[in-house]
């Protein structure tokens, strides 16, 4: 496996984050050697949803109004229902994921996570997957919807739930390992 040895990876989330969906991609990425931040645009501790009740709390590495993408090799989005629900509408988190997009940096997005895609208005033309009741906003937005565990477009990873993680989580670090994707 590769090793993220001076990679810097944040995790950009919310309220209401897939549990699972934060911790196996955090603990892969630190195991491969990378720096991990949690980020959120509130400070303290954010509660996981786990399956079908609140989870752990998690402490924010730091506030979104805080960073800037340049500080990061990559991006990780976490699904759950309510956490993209809430970035989605978050001027400043939009602008930041964006901006990883824009550069060509890695980002890997899983379940949910792909509907901070949709907001920064520059998926069209990529393939990617994602839960399944995202599939018509997701083609809505231009982007071309497979149902694969995984798929990789030019360092942008997506999967579809939590049953692909390993796989989602191995492919991310092979791209974060590879750097920017011009």
């Amino acid at each position: 496996m590769a090793t993220l040895n001076n990679k810097k990876v944040a995790i950009l989330t919310e309220e209401g984050f897939e549990q699972v969906e934060l911790t196996s991609p955090k603990d892969a990425l630190q195991a491969a050697g990378a720096t991990v931040h949690i980020i959120s645009p509130k400070s303290g501790k954010i509660k996981a949803w786990d399956k079908t009740n609140w989870g752990i709390e998690v402490y924010v590495d730091k506030v979104l109004g805080d960073v800037s993408p340049d500080d990061y090799d990559a991006l990780v989005l976490p699904g759950g229902v309510m956490n993209p629900d809430k970035l989605r509408q978050n001027k400043d988190a939009i602008a930041f994921v964006s901006a990883f997009l824009d550069e060509s940096k890695p980002v890997a997005a899983i379940c949910h996570g792909p509907q901070m895609l949709i907001e920064t208005g520059m998926i069209g033309g990529r393939t990617l997957t994602s839960f399944p009741s995202l599939q018509t906003d997701l083609k809505n937005a231009g982007a071309h919807w497979v149902d694969q565990e995984v798929v990789v477009d030019n360092g942008l990873v997506t999967s579809r739930k939590p049953a692909d993680l390993d796989a989602f989580n191995r492919k991310a670090i092979e791209e974060i390992a590879e750097g920017v994707h011009a």
